[in-house]
């Protein structure tokens, strides 16, 4: 039988062996929910970069430099990390640089899985779907933020144990606490996370409607796969 299990912190991915799992990488607020928007709006390739300055020297080679840094985005780039601003016609066949403060982080640990998988609320049951027709385990990698622990990349993460329930079992503890903790979020997940760091964080940058649209279920049906480095659907 296949198995479920959840890293709760990029910090962790040494504990697992991901060579024979598919790897889902998770930042709900805001960076895989970023690229999912933006791959729905017909993004060609997206080149995610845990480093910045490498980022930066994308622009040169004809891509869109998008990123953030403590939730504000860069200063001189294209685009910062809000799904909003990948919903206009000019995403439409565009390459994309991108780099944040912990979802393309997260993708850099995960490289070594046998694939890896771009997760949000916004796709969702595109995501479950896949892992379920699939014949790997899954570890599902949440970004947190710097490190730590996060509660909306874990309710995602409770999610997608829950859709998968009777037929991925759980590898420890980890799959099981996501799901119950979704479960009691669930009926008003907004109201869950009001009082979360990164919300609160969010909150002072004012861009409450960022958070309402990533808490949005399945308003998209792309899967952003991770291709020889690149981010493709």
């Amino acid at each position: 039988m296949k198995t479920i299990d959840v890293c709760l912190s990029p910090e962790l991915m040494h504990l697992y062996d991901v060579k024979d799992r598919t790897v889902v990488v998770v930042d709900v607020l805001r960076a895989t929910s970023c690229m999912v928007t933006a791959f729905a709006h017909g993004a060609q390739s997206i080149v995610p970069f845990a480093a910045l300055e490498e980022c930066r020297m994308m622009h040169e080679k004809g891509f869109i430099t998008s990123g953030e840094r403590n939730g504000e985005k860069v200063p001189g780039f294209d685009k910062g990390n809000s799904p909003f601003e990948y919903m206009s016609d000019e995403i439409k066949g565009q390459r994309i640089a991108f780099t944040t403060t912990n979802g393309t982080q997260a993708i850099e640990k995960a490289r070594y899985a046998k694939e890896v998988i771009i997760g949000s609320f916004l796709n969702l049951s595109s995501v479950a779907k896949y892992l379920l027709l699939g014949e790997n385990s899954v570890l599902v990698v949440c970004a947190g933020w710097k490190g730590r622990v996060n509660l909306e990349d874990t309710l995602f993460a409770g999610a997608i144990v829950d859709k998968l329930k009777d037929h991925l079992g759980p590898d420890c503890d980890a799959p099981l606490a996501a799901r119950h903790l979704c479960n009691l979020a669930k009926d008003n997940m907004a109201g869950f996370l009001s009082e979360s760091s990164h919300v609160k964080r969010l909150n002072r940058l004012n861009i409450y409607r960022d958070f309402e649209f990533c808490l949005k279920h399945d308003e998209y049906r792309v899967l952003p796969k991770l291709k020889n480095g690149v981010l493709v659907v």
